[in-house]
């Protein structure tokens, strides 16, 4: 485990757009784990504008999303399709055809999270995973309780995640209360994994993923297992850490 403590947002995003790049220079045809939600935007800027000056390319690069909200066409700007295009993919020389992100329309929802571990492994497996953390500790839509083998299947979302994304939609009743997401089980596969967190409001999840017991009621908390995990985080969401005890592990 690695802790990098910033001060703000920005540097945050920073740090992360830089152990992507590295990442990618070191291994051109990475395959990327990729999440959503207001975290990685500043990140996504970074590899945005990394991309622009001919410092990373994208062409023999491979990404898996996280997640996908079930019963959302992906036309819908809610979509995390919609975002992916729209906060990234749109901006840079990516082969569409090498991007996968689960299909909440799909008939059969059982047939493709199978298929969707399949790809998952026919590339190889992830090189590194973005993560974002949810003040519940979730990580994907993996919400408390979630088991920790779960491959990527359905998941019922939990009321504070609900009203945690109704910032998103005009209405708290439009918000999906399910989605597809990848499972723990495939996330702790990953052979990196990057966690970004800022605000005060991820203080809990944050110290529950470093300090606190390795339990299903905090998902996030089995990251404490992985041999190559890196939490960038700032000074509000590092709040409840004891780091002067942890110099061990901060960067």
């Amino acid at each position: 485990m690695k802790i990098i403590c910033v001060d703000n947002y920005e540097q945050m995003s920073k740090k992360a757009g830089n152990i992507v790049a590295s990442q990618l220079i070191l291994k051109p045809d990475s395959v990327l784990g990729l999440a959503t939600g207001s975290t990685p935007l500043g990140m996504y800027k970074e590899l945005i504008e990394l991309y622009k000056q001919g410092d990373i390319d994208f062409n023999k690069v491979t990404t898996f999303n996280l997640d996908e909200y079930y019963n959302l066409s992906r036309d819908n700007n809610q979509s995390y399709y919609y975002y992916m295009n729209e906060n990234f993919f749109n901006h840079i020389n990516i082969d569409m055809n090498h991007v996968n992100i689960p299909d909440g329309m799909a008939k059969d929802i059982e047939k493709e999270c199978i298929e969707y571990e399949k790809r998952i492994r026919t590339n190889g497996g992830i090189d590194l995973q973005i993560l974002g953390v949810g003040r519940n500790g979730h990580i994907g839509f993996n919400e408390p309780d979630v088991k920790f083998e779960a491959l990527t299947h359905m998941v019922k979302l939990d009321e504070q995640t609900i009203k945690d994304n109704s910032r998103f939609f005009e209405l708290i009743e439009d918000v999906p209360t399910k989605a597809i997401s990848m499972g723990i089980k495939t996330i702790m596969q990953s052979k990196k994994i990057i966690l970004l967190a800022n605000g005060e409001e991820k203080a809990d999840s944050i110290y529950g993923a470093i300090s606190g017991d390795i339990t299903p009621e905090i998902p996030v908390s089995v990251l404490q297992l992985h041999p190559d995990v890196t939490f960038i985080i700032d000074k509000k969401a590092a709040m409840k850490l004891d780091l002067e005890k942890m110099k061990e592990f901060c960067l």
